[in-house]
């Protein structure tokens, strides 16, 4: 047992920042570690819903399908505002990740999934954000794609679905030109599995 297992937090002060789609808290709390004095904190947490990401892979055509979608975040940062991620979205309630994953796929890019793999569940940003992100693999045909995709637009997505190659795509991130973590990720683990 480490030192860390015995590390007590006490929350003195949760109020809301900010409640929208999200919901941004102001945290107030006292850290216990043994061997150590008292803290008192006080951070901003972001309360997101737990999310769910697909990767597609054609494997007859060794290509992937990704998304081109607008990231007001990432043009805010510097970066391009368009950038290309494999779908993803928010775990619904009474859905399970997997769930998720399988209708994402469908609603961005018109691919209709019989079976993923899980791959793994991770937090993007553990310091502030509250969503763990669950990454799916799943390998497609073109049969499987049953509709445009594009995304909802009572959602107002605006979604372009792009196909590469799956080269390309890890060259893309070896380049810096594909900057999303859950994609990245993705990738990665595609990579490491190959068969």
């Amino acid at each position: 047992m480490s030192i860390f297992d015995k590390a007590r937090i006490a929350i003195l002060e949760d109020k809301t920042l900010w409640k929208g789609w999200s919901h941004l808290r102001g945290i107030t709390f006292d850290f216990f570690r043994e061997g150590r004095a008292p803290h008192r904190l006080s951070w901003e947490v972001f309360d997101r819903r737990n999310a769910s990401a697909i990767l597609l892979h054609n494997v007859d055509r060794d290509s992937v399908t990704l998304v081109r979608q607008l990231r007001i975040a990432a043009h805010l940062s510097g970066d391009h505002a368009y950038l290309l991620e494999v779908p993803a979205g928010f775990i619904d309630d009474g859905e399970t990740a997997l769930q998720a994953a399988l209708r994402e796929a469908l609603e961005e890019t018109g691919y209709r999934i019989a079976k993923a793999t899980a791959c793994f569940a991770a937090y993007m940003s553990p310091g502030s954000v509250t969503e763990k992100l669950h990454g799916f693999y799943a390998a497609v045909a073109d049969a499987d794609r049953v509709a445009e995709g594009g995304g909802l637009d009572d959602e107002h997505e605006d979604i372009e679905v792009v196909e590469l190659s799956f080269a390309e795509a890890t060259e893309m991130v070896e380049a810096g030109e594909l900057v999303d973590a859950k994609t990245i990720m993705l990738l990665q683990w595609a990579a490491l599995n190959r068969r």
